[in-house]
């Protein structure tokens, strides 16, 4: 696939391209005149992040635009400029598509809470979710249940559907304190789009750790279920051109979510970082959590700068 960004990058340097063949462009040499484009460069970069480029005329050739730059002595932001295009590109070419062949289902056990029950386990289910600020809309927008017995015998059961309605991911939570097993999850790939039948692409997203948190936040709110983000929704953000998107991970999640951060200002969209210090989006509830996300400003590199040089130091 051709790096469109690539191209305008290039096309900002060295003028108007010509195309070849393949996914080669011809420009007017920088080294040599001459009366054609004898400057070739292959904009399809490679999983290695290389571009060949050839000038036919003074025989000056690289497996890299970095090494093309160097030969021009371009300003160090050229450089940078580049350096965000090819990690883009490298990314896309590595996540592929790929059909996992993964069946889930809730537990047999599994009761919905909605449905209102006379015995223990109901009433300390409830009272557990309710301490944790969640309400009986919200047990009912994401179909929040549990298990008296079975193997997540104790647990809240809070179950992840695709844009299809069907069933891709479930977490769940015990409610009793003597339980030691406070998470048990379903071993199968967390390759998925947790909570995609409620989220709306055309709308500002949020990145959330958990489904506590997602939950919190109410609103287009998509849990990672951990601290990295999958390359399924990875793809599915960029191919639809999300505008705007808040990553609200744990203090501790730090390194991960500027990973985040800059795998998508590299594509060009607007990234806003969201510092919750010591406490994550299911603690400080829905209103702070939106206070917050109100007052937090786009994402600049130099703020990059300053939260990695802050790691450096921790």
């Amino acid at each position: 696939m051709k790096n469109i960004k690539l191209l305008q990058l290039l096309e900002s340097i060295l003028g108007k391209g010509k195309i070849t063949s393949g996914n080669n462009i011809a420009f007017f040499s920088p080294f040599v005149s001459h009366y054609k484009p004898k400057l070739e460069i292959d904009i399809n970069t490679t999983s290695s992040g290389e571009n060949a480029w050839h000038c036919w005329i003074s025989d000056k050739k690289g497996r890299s635009i970095s090494s093309l730059f160097k030969q021009l002595n371009l300003p160090k932001e050229r450089f940078e400029q580049l350096s965000r295009i090819i990690e883009s590109a490298r990314y896309r070419t590595d996540v592929k598509e790929t059909k996992v062949n993964q069946t889930i289902q809730l537990p047999t056990e599994y009761a919905p809470l909605w449905i209102k029950k006379n015995t223990p386990d109901y009433r300390n289910a409830i009272h557990y979710l309710s301490q944790r600020g969640i309400t009986v809309f919200d047990i009912l927008k994401y179909r929040i249940g549990y298990c008296e017995s079975g193997e997540y015998s104790g647990k809240i059961i809070i179950p992840s559907y695709d844009r299809d309605g069907q069933l891709n991911y479930f977490v769940s939570r015990a409610y009793y304190k003597a339980d030691k097993q406070k998470h048990k999850n379903p071993k199968i790939s967390k390759d998925i789009i947790g909570f995609e039948m409620t989220i709306n692409w055309n709308e500002p997203i949020i990145l959330c750790e958990g489904s506590f948190d997602a939950i919190a936040v109410k609103r287009n709110a998509i849990p990672l279920f951990g601290k990295i983000i999958q390359p399924a929704l990875q793809k599915k953000i960029i191919e639809e051109r999300v505008k705007n998107i808040y990553i609200c991970l744990d203090s501790d999640a730090l390194r991960n979510a500027i990973q985040i951060a800059e795998r998508f200002m590299a594509e060009g969209l607007n990234v806003y970082f969201v510092e919750l210090q010591d406490k994550d989006a299911s603690e400080l509830g829905f209103h702070a959590i939106r206070e917050i996300l109100e007052n937090t400003d786009i994402l600049t590199f130099e703020r990059i700068m300053e939260l990695k040089m802050g790691l450096l130091w921790t």
